[in-house]
């Protein structure tokens, strides 16, 4: 494996200094009993930071609306005994000298296949659609899109307020942000309708309202992808010109960072390069991206849930694009979930001592 050590070199934006590029991807865990979570989960994230991880992305973490989960032990971004759990966990990461962002989220009309569990109604979507040509409920109203908005600004105020250092806006994967950018699952007539850039709207609109929320100096990245949970064939932007016009007006929203999302990081996203999404989202708006998608090991996440094990792999190729400026950062996700301790081997040249990753790393917190 090349040397790993450009990717140990500190990282600076809007006064945020990270001491290396490695970021905890947000994975969720299912460990917060009634959205609360616990000492548990605390621990959990102070191992990483503690262990050299740059940033630490929280598991998505959901805004204040009744159908904001799918899962009744995701955690919540809202009310005393979550907030009160949150403040512990940014106390324990800042104790252990960590930089930490909640992914703030809301599912949507994606519901969840492990838990019989459903969600107060009504459902939020765009277009009561769950995936094309799939109803599932009605769409939002105004007043529904507005009181939604407003959630994610209020859980941003409260993750300044308690201390995390940034935050995260879940829009990918299928859920309720980016079933407003897909045309498959969003077709209203309105203003949150249409091209890419009124599909974009809501997002730019929950942007320009987090950062009137947090000011113009606090860190707000979005995670985005163009596959789906619904359908990973799936895409928002055909050509770099149709993925300039989705993402600059997030960026003049107020996105400071992109975090692109694939399955797997090396594949191009458009014929006749070999940039991949973070790539071209960094070339076309100039903002820093981070890379994620099968980073460390072999094999690619979702396949994690259907029982594939994987092994340690070469960081060969994502040093090489690293190197070249494609990206700034370089999200890591199932490999911390197996070892705490992923980022200080590969700092340190141990790559021998690197682990495989089961799924059954996911019926527990280690």
């Amino acid at each position: 494996m090349s040397n790993a050590a450009p990717l140990f070199q500190p990282f600076t934006l809007k006064g945020l200094t990270l001491a290396n590029r490695i970021v905890m991807a947000p994975m969720t865990r299912s460990f917060s009993p009634g959205g609360v979570p616990t000492p548990d989960v605390s621990e959990y994230y102070r191992k990483r930071a503690a262990a050299a991880v740059g940033l630490i992305v929280s598991e998505g973490t959901v805004v204040e609306r009744p159908s904001a989960a799918n899962d009744p032990d995701v955690p919540h971004f809202w009310g005393d005994a979550a907030l009160g759990a949150w403040q512990n966990v940014i106390n324990t990461v800042h104790q252990a000298g960590g930089v930490m962002a909640p992914q703030l989220w809301h599912v949507g009309a994606a519901r969840n296949p492990r838990t019989t569990w459903t969600a107060p109604p009504p459902v939020d979507s765009p277009s009561g659609l769950s995936r094309p040509g799939k109803q599932f409920g009605e769409p939002m109203a105004d007043s529904a899109i507005a009181d939604t908005i407003a959630a994610f600004a209020k859980a941003a105020g409260a993750a300044k307020r308690l201390g995390f250092d940034c935050i995260e806006l879940h829009g990918a994967h299928g859920y309720l942000i980016d079933q407003f950018f897909w045309a498959g699952t969003n077709v209203r007539t309105d203003q949150y309708g249409g091209d890419l850039v009124a599909r974009g709207r809501f997002a730019a609109d929950i942007l320009k309202a987090v950062r009137a929320e947090v000011g113009p100096d606090y860190p707000v990245i979005i995670r985005l992808s163009q596959w789906k949970q619904q359908d990973y064939a799936a895409r928002i932007a055909q050509s770099p010109d149709e993925m300039a016009a989705w993402l600059q007006p997030l960026a003049d929203a107020g996105a400071d960072i992109f975090h692109c999302s694939q399955r797997r990081f090396w594949e191009p996203e458009f014929e006749g390069s070999d940039l991949n999404f973070a790539g071209w989202a960094k070339k076309l708006t100039g903002r820093p991206t981070i890379t994620v998608g099968s980073v460390g090991l072999s094999g690619e996440f979702i396949a994690a849930f259907g029982g594939e094990s994987s092994q340690p792999a070469s960081l060969d190729e994502l040093l090489r694009r690293f190197d070249r400026g494609d990206f700034d950062l370089v999200a890591v996700g199932r490999a911390l979930i197996s070892d705490p301790d992923w980022a200080l081997k590969v700092r340190d040249g141990r790559t021998a001592e690197l682990s495989s990753f089961s799924p059954a790393a996911l019926a527990k917190l280690v």
